[in-house]
Parts: structure tokens; sequence; C-alpha cells
């Protein structure tokens, strides 16, 4: 079964996020599927906009946090990790089409990071929206919410580690449109259709115009040197994150946080 389904309709491409029973959490093999569907879309001249969604409950809950990677121990494979996570989620910045994310149910995490590069998002009610690394002492794979939804709001998301309505996040600009659940599908595949009808050239070269000039104010610098905050967290051993750590692997990520929790209370 492909873990990102990729189907083209008159001349829209549609990308399916297909791990339901894992809430669509990504993968590595996941992340290989999501490169060859954006190069397959990428490199098909009929098409002229890209739909992500996902299958199931949920868009997706992030980044898998099962990786083996982060058990070894190796700062340099921890880097090179962390560094495709960023390079695949910055794909959907620099793609050559506009990408319209349709997020339902949870989007968490890198999935978040991937739905605001993403040019629109359109979110059905039920969404919520969250980057709860914080909580397990994880850092942020790509910091680019400070650029999408201010410095007041993002310091409020990433800090506290808690989730948003869809209804607060088209408050602060983290998403363009909220419908109902039901009309989900449609509404993304509307507004995909009527850029993949207007004229090519210009919608590519508006599109690059916009992000150009948001990388002429710093963002691609700035979220480099974040990458660098990141990996430094991830590489980094701490008491607690240790003892945090131990508790996970021998009783789940429930326990884990009810620890950390008792901790804070002893305090």
């Amino acid at each position: 079964m492909a873990l990102v389904a990729l189907d083209v309709s008159q001349s829209v491409a549609f990308l399916t996020l297909n791990r339901p029973d894992k809430l669509n959490a990504i993968n590595r093999p996941m992340l290989d599927e999501l490169e060859q569907a954006l190069d397959a879309a990428e490199h098909d001249d009929d098409v002229r906009s890209i739909v992500l969604r996902g299958e199931g409950r949920a868009f997706s809950a992030g980044f898998d946090l099962d990786s083996p990677v982060f058990d070894s121990g190796s700062a340099e494979a921890i880097r090179e990790e962390l560094t495709r996570d960023f390079n695949v989620i910055m794909r959907f910045w620099d793609c050559s089409k506009p990408t319209v994310a349709a997020v339902h149910g949870y989007c968490l995490g890198s999935s978040m990071e991937i739905s605001a590069v993403c040019d629109i998002t359109v979110a059905a009610e039920d969404c919520r929206f969250g980057a709860p690394e914080v909580r397990y002492g994880s850092g942020i794979v790509c910091l680019v919410l400070p650029w999408i939804v201010g410095l007041k709001n993002s310091k409020e998301l990433l800090l506290t580690g808690g989730n948003v309505d869809a209804a607060r996040a088209l408050s602060i600009g983290l998403v363009n449109r909220v419908v109902p659940s039901h009309e989900l599908p449609a509404a993304a595949e509307a507004i995909a259709r009527e850029i993949a009808a207007n004229d090519p050239q210009a919608v590519r070269l508006t599109r690059e115009a916009i992000n150009r000039g948001l990388e002429t104010a710093g963002l691609r610098r700035a979220l480099a040197q974040a990458l660098e905050y990141d990996i430094r967290i991830e590489t980094t051993e701490t008491a607690e994150s240790a003892a945090f750590r131990k508790i996970m692997e021998a009783e789940g990520l429930k326990a884990a946080l009810a620890w950390r929790a008792a901790q804070f209370q002893k305090r």
C-alpha cells in the first residue's frame, strides 16, 4: 500500500498522506514517497496546482516519534535526519507548482509546518493545530511560524506546546479558510482549480516574487539558523531529558508526560 497516493485530474495533482492507522504520522518511508510524489507532480506538464491532504481521521500528527535515529545517540545521524526532514518541508515552499493544503482532524508538529509553507491552507472546522515538541523535549524542525502568524502568536503556540482550533488558526493567519468538514475536499479542490485556470507563467512568477521577498527579508537564513538550534536540542542530553526518554521507552509517552507534570508540581 502506498504511503502517499498520487492522483492527477484535470491539471490538479492530489497528494494524499495514507497512513491512517497512525494518524498519518510521517516516517522515513513516507518521506521518500512524499518526495517522489512531489517530483512526479512537478515534472508533469499537465499539472498546474497541487492539493495535499490526509486519509482517515487526521491530516497528520506530525513526524513519527519512533524513529530509531534519535535512540542511536549519534549526533551525525540526528543531524542528517533533521536536515532531511527540514528539506522535505521546504520542498513545498520551493515547489514549482502552487500548493493547497486541506487539513482536518489533527495538524500537529511538522505537519503544521508543511501546511504553513503551502501557498494556501483550507481547514475543516474540526481541525486542531499545535506544536507539542517542547512537551517531549524536542525542537522545531522548520521554524517558519513566526513568519506566518507573527511573534506573539508563534511564541504562544511553540512555548506552551498547546493547540488551537480552526477558528483561532484563521484569526491568526495560519489558514486561509475554515469550512464544514464535509465541504473540505470540494473547497480545497475548487481553489486549486481556480489557480490552475490562470496563466501558469504569471502564477509561477508571482508566487516566486512573493516568496523571494520574504527570503530577501531573511527567511531562509533564519530557518537555517533555527534548524541548528533544533539539532542542538536533539543532541544535548540533560538529566530531565534522559529521565523522560527512559520512562517514555519503558512505559510510553503518556507516562512520561505524567512524570514531568508530577516533577513540576513538586517544585
